[in-house]
């Protein structure tokens, strides 16, 4: 056996000397006592030892969740705030990044690989096909097929997706859901044998319609004129004669525009209120003040409506500025102007003194409805002109504008090549891509009892441009007829109210809010504070929006006025 004996310490050395660690004695249980030093202050998370480890950072949110593992790295414990992360001070140059999933549209889903499908049917087995056509041709056939396969992928790749349309008015944590009914229930609804309305007031005064309108086509165009004439658009409880009609006649109120929104809701698509007040046995219908209600769509019912950004010329806003913009100067042109006008019994209720400049021909028609059961509609109905026909007879008419903005992308039918030949084809397209617009159109003039209504065709005069119109011809109906033609239902119109007007009766007093859903087909009945919408502080979201309307409305077309009261 060898044992090693070190050698002493040399003199001057120092001895390393041995430190104990300190040991915590937990004398009740198990585990230190206190946190360590380097560990104070430090979040903690709660975790099992049987947690997955998998994911350190998970930037993809829900957008490629696995559904069949949806909480594999998900700690029993649940998930903490420990470690979320606030930012104090607010950064302008920050974006959030959207990770919503949007759903593909129809020209998107599975187009590709149906494409294959069909081209795998029509290829020959590589040895027929050798045998029966040259190589040349060969060749050509596949190039021909490998262009095919590129431009179908191309045109899919500049379609935009669909987005998801914002709602009318932001819904507050305070609003009370009262009813939601959606657009299939709606559509089978029916109060038929509606008796005619009396007329209670009318007020205004008419211009002649100039028939040399009539002979206007493709080849003998006309240009749109800009006429500085003031539109009032005023809301129910706004109107003096509603005012003073409600002391005696009716216990339900609302305008043409209102009722006409209403009746055609189960063909909307965007997003729309009207704000409802009940006060004692009687409801007043109203628009909120400086909104996008009194703007026309366009291509709402399309199957590729508008998706530009609002800054551009065919976004869905430019758009419905442009077709209102047309509409007010296109029913002002085809009238005899400078001539007398047709003076009713009471003169425009909306004409101020501090206001400069000519108002647009218009009578307003004050009407009564008995809806049965008590329920009495008073509504403020609209005409645009009046017709001396060849008997001499004076015939109402309502006047309305479709306009052409880009036929690429509007269902590639060219007015200036088919307004003449095929007319039908035009407004074929029109009802399809229009159809709320149209319809509620048509049930305004039927309410009003308008002989006529006369739709004028107003294109661009380049597709690149939206402040010059050329109008390129004219058509008229009879409403009732019209109604027939697009398959509008009166009897279903009239139950829509009915149905709306019964739940609102049946509610306490109060203010109440119906919305169509921006994405979904079905309108929702809220019940808001009394003081919504009343002070510009409470909604200053929704003014905003609606003074930028009226603003973009002015300088865009310097020379049409629009006016609320």
């Amino acid at each position: 056996m060898i044992i090693m004996v070190e050698d002493p310490p040399l003199q001057g050395e120092e001895v390393a000397h041995f430190k104990a660690p300190v040991i915590q004695d937990n004398v009740n249980g198990w585990g230190p006592c206190d946190v360590p030093d380097q560990f104070k202050d430090m979040p903690y998370q709660p975790f099992s030892k049987g947690d997955r480890l998998g994911k350190i950072s998970d930037w993809t949110g829900a957008a490629f969740q696995d559904k069949k593992y949806a909480n594999k790295y998900a700690s029993q414990f649940g998930s903490g705030t420990q470690y979320a992360y606030y930012h104090d001070e607010d950064e302008s140059t920050f974006h959030l990044v959207d990770t919503t999933r949007v759903q593909k549209p129809p020209y998107q889903r599975g187009r590709f690989r149906q494409m294959q499908r069909a081209m795998r049917g029509r290829q020959l087995p590589r040895h027929l096909n050798s045998q029966i056509y040259p190589f040349p041709h060969r060749d050509r056939l596949r190039s021909q097929r490998k262009w095919a396969r590129h431009q179908g992928m191309r045109n899919m790749r500049n379609q935009p997706p669909i987005k998801n349309r914002d709602a009318s008015v932001t819904v507050r944590s305070d609003w009370v859901t009262i009813e939601e009914m959606d657009f299939p229930r709606l559509s089978k609804l029916s109060l038929p044998n509606i008796k005619d309305a009396n007329d209670v007031a009318l007020c205004g005064s008419l211009e002649y319609y100039d028939k040399t309108y009539d002979r206007v086509n493709v080849k003998n165009e006309k240009p749109l004129q800009r006429i500085d004439r003031i539109f009032h658009t005023v809301t129910t409880t706004d109107d003096p004669v509603i005012r003073k009609l409600s002391k005696t006649e009716g216990n339900v109120y609302a305008t043409d525009a209102i009722l006409a929104t209403i009746m055609c809701s189960t063909r909307s698509n965007y997003s729309w209120d009207i704000v409802i007040e009940k006060i004692g046995d009687k409801l007043f219908f109203d628009k909120r003040d400086n909104t996008e209600f009194d703007l026309l769509t366009v291509n709402e019912t399309s199957v590729e409506p508008p998706q530009d950004e609002n800054n551009s010329l065919n976004s869905p806003r430019s758009l419905a500025l442009e077709a209102t913009f047309i509409n007010h100067n296109f029913s002002q042109q085809v009238l005899k102007m400078g001539e007398p006008r047709l003076k009713m019994d009471e003169p425009n209720p909306f004409i101020s003194e501090d206001e400069e400049g000519e108002v647009a021909s218009v009578a307003y028609r004050y009407r009564k409805w008995d809806l049965d059961n008590g329920i009495v509609l008073i509504a403020r109905c609209e005409h645009d002109a009046v017709l001396q026909n060849v008997n001499g007879e004076l015939q109402y008419i309502t006047i309305k504008a479709l306009n052409e903005w880009d036929s690429k992308l509007s269902g590639g039918v060219e007015w200036r090549q088919k307004l003449d030949t095929q007319r039908g084809a035009v407004l074929a397209n029109e009802l399809r891509n229009n159809a709320c617009k149209l319809a509620k159109w048509t049930v305004q003039a039927i309410l009003a009892g308008s002989d006529q209504i006369k739709f004028g065709y107003v294109s661009r005069a380049h597709v690149r441009d939206s402040s010059k119109h050329v109008i390129l011809g004219t058509q008229q109906y009879k409403p009732h007829e019209f109604a027939t033609q697009i398959n509008l239902n009166m009897d279903n119109a009239w139950g829509i109210l009915r149905c709306i007007i019964d739940i609102c009766m049946k509610q306490k007093d109060g203010k109440y809010l119906i919305m169509k859903d921006p994405n979904k087909p079905m309108i929702r009945l809220y019940d808001i504070p009394d003081n919504t919408f009343d002070s510009e502080n409470e909604d200053g979201d929704e003014d905003d929006s609606g003074d930028k309307a009226t603003e973009a409305f002015q300088p865009l077309y310097p020379y049409s006025s629009v006016k609320r009261i």
